[in-house]
């Protein structure tokens, strides 16, 4: 499975742009898919995932991010919100035949597939 994101850019504060994250191969209901960013000098952050029909978001982004797939297309959406300059980073959408892991509020980035990243710079 490859996955190919895009939709980043340059954005203004309180933006709404949606990322995209296409798969080469079926990436099925029962695919475990999450999304992840990296600001320089940090970690990979897990942003939102979805295995089945759950969904799970961290307390950073809870109610400004959505994800969603549409499976006939073998895409994973990310709808971000109310954008902040801290949500600049390169983002990520990863698949993996398992559920994604959430330890202590974190999505876990251990996943089998990834694609390239986008660069979402988030400024006015």
């Amino acid at each position: 499975v490859q996955l190919q994101a895009s939709g980043g850019g340059l954005v203004q504060p309180g933006g709404s742009p949606r990322l995209s994250c296409v798969s080469s191969g079926p990436t099925a209901y029962y695919y475990g898919v999450a999304w992840f960013r990296q600001a320089p000098g940090t970690e990979r952050e897990g942003v939102s995932c979805i295995y089945g029909g759950s969904t799970y978001y961290p307390d950073s982004v809870k109610g400004r991010f959505t994800i969603s797939r549409d499976i006939a297309k073998n895409t994973i959406y990310l709808q971000m919100n109310s954008l902040k300059p801290e949500d600049t980073a390169v983002y990520y959408c990863a698949a993996d035949q398992s559920p994604p892991t959430v330890i202590g509020g974190h999505i876990i980035p251990i996943m089998d597939y990834w694609g390239q990243g986008t660069l979402v710079t988030v400024s006015s």
